[in-house]
């Protein structure tokens, strides 16, 4: 295995305070102008954000854009694809639906400051405008004390720091034209608050898995069978598997709209497909109060990728 970070985008737990999450269409009626667009995209985005670290080192932005399967094939029909890119297809349990919606580029913007993800991408937008329209834009933000907005501790079970990289990116023996890359699936939550709030601590604790206050466990016997812990696990083979996932509150408090924006990064979407087939089978006890109304997969290049992209060779 031979991943290196330096040559990866920011596939790796960093929520930020203040976050933008865009999906966006490819207009499709000139080839040519928007490989051109796209390849010169590819060749700014770092140099973008680099002045932007330089300009603003403590407001620590992070970024990682990709592609959904339709557009790799429209933009490269010639290329290599990466083996698990296609589009995501919606999981029916006997209650809830993972539904599937389309999307050509992902971009992941966080940073300390909304001014300085505005900036990003404000000028990342320059570039994309003419050729896209918007399907999605939704802006984030770091809920008290870093808890998802049903008032839980996020990411307990995430692997930390360095240690993620053997979660995301991808080596050599899965995908050794892709190497360093990443799958990224998105998914966009409507929360039902008004039901969840109604629910006592330990109801709510039983529906998680964990204590609301210290995030402590539960232990199995007090969990219910489809708490949200126990349904949204991977343990194929007898093996729990990991991915990196980030849960970003986002709100319109005047028109009571409420929800999460959830972005897992993984180096195999079949361990995050898995952990969704798990959720929406099992009626994890959080769908109850939770309606995903997005759901799309996309394809993180590795730096060495978009270089590539941006020297025409794709």
């Amino acid at each position: 295995m031979t991943i290196d970070i330096k040559k990866a985008q920011d596939v790796y737990k960093d929520a930020g305070e203040s976050v933008i999450f865009t999906t966006l269409m490819l207009k499709r009626q000139d080839l040519k102008t928007e490989k051109d667009a796209i390849a010169e995209f590819s060749d700014m985005s770092n140099s973008i954000i680099n002045s932007m670290r330089i300009r603003d080192p403590e407001a620590q932005a992070h970024i990682a854009w990709g592609f959904g399967s339709d557009a790799w094939d429209h933009l490269f029909p010639d290329a290599p694809k990466p083996k698990e890119l296609e589009n995501f297809k919606e999981i029916k349990g006997p209650k809830y639906t993972a539904v599937s919606t389309p999307g050509d580029i992902f971009i992941h913007v966080r940073s300390k400051k909304m001014a300085v993800c505005y900036e990003l991408m404000d000028q990342f937008m320059g570039i994309l405008r003419p050729i896209t329209t918007v399907e999605d834009e939704t802006h984030g933000f770091r809920y008290i004390e870093g808890r998802a907005i049903i008032g839980f501790i996020d990411g307990t079970e995430n692997p930390a720091g360095i240690d993620s990289m053997d979660y995301t990116l991808i080596d050599n023996k899965e995908d050794p034209e892709f190497e360093n890359g990443s799958y990224a699936f998105a998914q966009k939550y409507i929360h039902n608050m008004e039901a969840w709030k109604k629910l006592k601590t330990e109801d709510q604790e039983k529906a998680i898995g964990r204590h609301k206050f210290s995030d402590r466990e539960l232990p199995d016997e007090e969990k219910l069978p489809n708490a949200h812990n126990v349904a949204s696990k991977d343990e194929e083979g007898g093996v729990e598997h990991k991915i990196v996932r980030m849960n970003v509150p986002f709100s319109d408090p005047a028109k009571d709209i409420t929800g999460t924006y959830f972005i897992g990064y993984s180096k195999d979407f079949a361990i995050t497909n898995r952990m969704l087939t798990n959720m929406f089978t099992k009626s994890d006890r959080l769908l109850d109060f939770s309606t995903p109304i997005t759901g799309n997969l996309f394809f993180i290049p590795s730096k060495t990728t978009l270089e590539k992209i941006a020297d025409g060779d794709y």
